[in-house]
């Protein structure tokens, strides 16, 4: 679990990352980043619509594996940066966890992190 101070608080800020940040894709997922000097802690959040699976429980699976391989990696981001990971995949649920890691690195590779 990722610790209070790097989690979004309030839908605005999610809004702000969405609408001024820039936005890295792969296949299964978007990493929309924003930089700013306000910013003292990197913060995290991972959405994953109804569309991807009805399912509540499968949802909450693929938040919970993206988070933790967030989590660890966080210590090797340089400058806080609010970021949201936007999941279109329902198959993010059953990939084989360094597949997923993977996936999780190329898309910070992509954004520059």
């Amino acid at each position: 679990m990722l610790s209070r101070t790097n989690r979004f608080h309030g839908h605005g800020s999610v809004r702000r990352v969405y609408r001024l940040g820039t936005p890295s894709r792969t296949s299964m997922a978007t990493l929309h980043t924003l930089r700013s000097e306000k910013v003292k802690y990197t913060k995290l959040a991972v959405v994953v619509s109804r569309k991807v699976d009805k399912s509540a429980v499968r949802r909450n699976r693929i938040r919970r594996r993206v988070y933790e391989i967030v989590r660890a990696d966080l210590p090797k981001i340089a400058t806080p940066t609010e970021m949201v990971i936007t999941v279109y995949s329902p198959d993010l649920a059953t990939l084989p966890g360094d597949q997923l890691q993977d996936l999780i690195h190329e898309l910070f590779n992509k954004a520059r992190l």
